[in-house]
């Protein structure tokens, strides 16, 4: 079998702009910091800016009608927030909250649209990031499905650290620490499972120096052996 190769990794919406688109944005948004668990956009909130984070991350969540918060996904540098909700004249569908201290470009809508008009190309790359992230919500619920506790995870913190390394160069050794700081309950809500089968996950992980681990702190030691798992290529 061939050893894994990672597909190359996709820009950010922010990285895939050129200097003069992100100049123009820039021009159009307005400063922000956000606090670690300080919401940059609420579930059910009017729609009247977009977000694109320049430094930080932070979870997406959705809350269910029990009043149960649902992790749908991580955003981190260059990542676009809010613009389906916005470019759709609907309520924002999900919450969004810092893991980190987060530094941000907030553009209010009429400014992003303007923006867009005046830079009809980028309409293209603000679709594509829709349906990218669609493609990841579907491949996440298919393994969801198919895959047990274990697997289910690796595929996870693999997808965590690929994501991660775009931002930080892996270490001399090859290892990858994940950039969002998540706990086992939120990795549990992600993948669909209790806090018991993702210690029990992590636990074997650890045992096969897959990953180490610490505080809301996973390293990535062996990143093609994590996929290997992952992909069920043991």
């Amino acid at each position: 079998m061939p050893p894994y190769a990672p597909s190359p990794p996709r820009p950010g919406f922010w990285a895939a702009l050129d200097h003069v688109q992100q100049a123009a944005l820039r021009a159009a948004a307005r400063p922000r910091h956000f606090a670690v668990k300080a919401p940059l956009v609420y579930q059910g909130d009017e729609s009247d800016h977009v977000i694109i984070i320049e430094r930080g991350w932070a979870k997406v969540t959705s809350t269910t009608e029990d009043g149960h918060d649902v992790v749908l996904a991580v955003r981190g540098p260059g990542d676009l927030l809010a613009e389906s909700a916005v470019l759709g004249g609907r309520t924002r569908s999900a919450t969004v909250t810092a893991l980190t201290p987060i530094r941000a470009l907030v553009v209010p809508a009429a400014r992003f649209t303007g923006f867009l008009d005046a830079h009809p190309q980028v309409w293209m790359l603000v679709t594509g990031t829709f349906v990218q992230r669609l493609d990841d919500s579907d491949r996440r619920l298919k393994a969801h499905v198919t895959s047990k506790g274990t697997r289910r995870l690796a595929r996870l913190l693999s997808d965590l650290a690929e994501l991660s390394a775009q931002h930080t160069p892996p270490a001399p050794d090859g290892s990858v620490e994940i950039g969002p700081p998540l706990s086992q309950e939120e990795l549990g809500s992600w993948m669909d499972a209790s806090r018991e089968t993702v210690a029990r996950a992590l636990n074997g992980l650890r045992r096969r120096g897959l990953i180490r681990t610490g505080w809301r702190r996973i390293t990535v030691v062996d990143p093609s052996g994590l996929r290997a798992v992952a992909d069920d290529h043991d």
